[in-house]
């Protein structure tokens, strides 16, 4: 199917969360019945639309009371010989009912979550699916974690959306210019962790990265460099997306017009030599499931959205934020 096909039968699956109720219908037309769903920590991978209703939707519909989802952005194109179409936004709701552990605070709140779904004759097949957990955490004023550069930084409403509003793609968008964009975020990518911040040349000064709540949000180049560069003197040993070294890699990464994804479950690897996340410095290796989704203006990158698995990284050094969810076994760990 086209690329526009496949971000219609999205957007429809999407309008069905529009208002409360008829979810479920919606969620096993667009699944196929045998998808595999890879979802962050606790839920892990879930087999079949049932098991993502009975994890996942169905207990976080029966804790927020009128639950409905509003996304900003809805992208689609082409990757290693598969049809993508990815989505961002949150879910909202009155949070009548703990969920997860967390207490609920039985008022409007939000769940940010971002979506990447392989598509095959109209249906996600196989689908990565994050959440902001630590957001709602942050807002509940139950997050746990001191040492954390974004704890004052939950937010109470939900994320902004494109400044444009044009973050639904639902048009073809010219094949160079989606070349273009994807190129520019694989070369900005490539300077990260470098001495001399190469990154910097792709950004607009007043660029707005939207992190994930554990790590805050940033408005300015001078702003984001004040998290990222601490951030990376964090750790060592980088690697990630497509390096070769049989662990991490890019499940997507592509563009649609000035819309640019990528994704990894896991996406980086690294060893860490200082303190994150209140957690002291150790030689163990660790993995961070990550995605993006970055809007460009002319040949400057001015938005970026993203999302990293901060339980499941949690769960490597030993902080098991959910005791008592392990609905699935998350697998092995890598230890150096």
């Amino acid at each position: 199917m086209s690329h526009l096909a496949n971000k219609q039968i999205a957007k429809t699956y999407l309008d069905a969360f529009a208002h409360p109720g008829g979810h479920e219908a919606a969620v096993r037309t667009f699944f196929a019945p045998d998808a595999v769903i890879h979802h962050s920590h606790p839920f892990n991978d879930l087999a079949g639309p049932d098991a993502y209703i009975n994890a996942f939707l169905a207990p976080l519909q029966s804790a927020f009371q009128g639950l409905f989802r509003r996304d900003y952005i809805l992208t689609g194109g082409h990757y290693d010989n598969a049809d993508w179409v990815t989505c961002t936004g949150y879910y909202a709701g009155h949070f009548a009912q703990d969920w997860l552990g967390i207490k609920a605070t039985d008022t409007l709140s939000y769940l940010r979550v971002g979506e990447f779904h392989r598509m095959e004759n109209g249906q996600a097949v196989e689908s990565w699916i994050y959440l902001d957990i630590p957001e709602l955490m942050i807002a509940a004023g139950q997050w746990p974690i001191k040492d954390s550069p974004g704890r004052d930084r939950g937010y109470t409403g939900p994320h902004r959306g494109p400044a444009t509003q044009d973050g639904f793609q639902l048009h073809d968008n010219d094949p160079a210019r989606s070349a273009s964009s994807a190129k520019m975020v694989t070369n900005m990518l490539k300077s990260l962790a470098t001495e001399d911040e190469a990154w910097r040349p792709y950004w607009h000064d007043n660029m707005v990265w939207y992190g994930p709540a554990a790590f805050g949000s940033f408005v300015g180049i001078e702003n984001f460099a004040g998290f990222q560069v601490p951030f990376e003197g964090a750790f060592s040993l980088w690697t990630g997306g497509a390096s070769g070294n049989g662990v991490t890699q890019h499940l997507t990464r592509a563009a649609d017009g000035d819309y640019i994804w990528s994704a990894g479950w896991p996406s980086l690897m690294c060893v860490r030599k200082g303190p994150f996340l209140d957690q002291p410095p150790t030689t163990d290796t660790l993995l961070m499931r990550v995605c993006d989704w970055w809007r460009r203006e002319g040949d400057l990158l001015v938005e970026n959205w993203v999302f990293v698995d901060i339980p499941d990284v949690l769960l490597q050094m030993g902080v098991d934020l959910f005791p008592g969810f392990h609905d699935v076994d998350p697998g092995p760990r890598m230890t150096s």
